[in-house]
């Protein structure tokens, strides 16, 4: 691949991890006001941490990574957007570890 094709590529990935994201908050997170809503809501109901929670959603979408990667192409969700959302849920967990280094404890 060239680098004009790459910068091209990348332009569409953050664009498509921009709209993924925003999906995201709209469907799971249910408030603007915190974008970490639905991690914490399932860590407070399992008595989890929410980093946890976030781990276990994002390990779903890397064990249909590696399904892809070993060949099993049949899945519910075409490869990129497990790639995708993986990028996504890395993000919510910087966030995640801004919010702890910001809180006084």
């Amino acid at each position: 691949m060239t680098k004009d094709k790459f910068d091209e590529l990348i332009k569409n990935i953050w664009t498509e991890i921009i709209n993924t994201r925003d999906q995201g908050q709209d469907e799971y997170a249910r408030e603007t006001s915190d974008v970490l809503a639905n991690f914490k809501r399932i860590a407070n109901w399992q008595g989890q941490e929410q980093e946890k929670v976030l781990m276990t959603y994002m390990l779903k979408h890397i064990d249909g990574i590696i399904a892809h990667i070993n060949g099993h192409n049949s899945q519910r969700e075409n490869v990129r957007g497990r790639i995708t959302d993986v990028m996504v849920y890395c993000m919510l967990l910087w966030a995640m570890v801004e919010d702890a280094e910001s809180t006084p404890h």
